[in-house]
């Protein structure tokens, strides 16, 4: 990376320590209440590809000991330099080298079963993925062309409803292989421009109305 490419990239938070706490309190409310939709608020400046709710949680997720897959157009921008400059963290080629994967609105996410998926005894070493939504609300509203899901599980005292455009005709079904692995299988990120909704591998999924 030159110098000039230094000087093009935004800023991390500017008290990092502050910063990357508020992010930590964000996603452990968002992991443990699945479907609710958590507003993030920060002071980075993220980088212009993909959204900045994604880019402030990785900022604070990632470290140099971690491992990130990036997709196509995360992986051929500013992301990729502004997260690797950051957090020291290491970018990978494949999928399932990748501690944590950040997949761009609009771009193919891999089979959920294509990233590490930990074991019975190590189910921590599995990913974390997070994947920016075109569209996402956590008040399962009826946007056109989304489609409504009933979350049950840990966290979700009767169910909660999401609304989300986007994703793969599969990944229901994806999904439900993923569920049913526990404790193996990957955690999700579920993100909108300034919003994250959390969806680890114990929350199940329903179609609850639309496509």
């Amino acid at each position: 990376m030159s110098a000039h490419d230094l000087s093009n990239l935004g800023a991390g938070f500017t008290h990092e320590a502050f910063g990357s706490q508020a992010m930590f309190r964000v996603a452990l409310e968002a992991l443990s209440h699945p479907g609710r939709c958590m507003t993030v608020s920060h002071d980075a400046e993220v980088p212009q590809t993909g959204h900045p709710a994604s880019a402030a949680l990785l900022l604070a997720l990632l470290d140099s000991d971690c491992t990130l897959w990036l997709s196509p157009s995360l992986a051929n921008s500013d992301a990729a330099a502004w997260l690797r400059f950051h957090t020291g963290c290491q970018l990978v080629t494949q999928a399932d080298q990748a501690m944590f994967a950040w997949v761009a609105a609009g771009d193919a996410m891999p089979a959920l079963t294509s990233f590490s998926q930990g074991s019975d005894n190590a189910p921590d070493q599995s990913a974390t993925c997070v994947l920016d939504l075109p569209f996402l609300d956590a008040k399962g509203s009826h946007e056109s062309g989304a489609s409504q899901w009933a979350l049950k599980g840990p966290g979700i005292q009767d169910v909660n409803h999401v609304s989300v455009d986007g994703l793969a005709a599969d990944f229901l079904a994806q999904w439900t292989a993923n569920h049913a692995s526990f404790p193996r299988g990957v955690d999700l990120f579920l993100a909108s421009a300034q919003q994250l909704v959390g969806l680890p591998r114990t929350t199940s999924i329903q179609l609850s109305g639309g496509l």
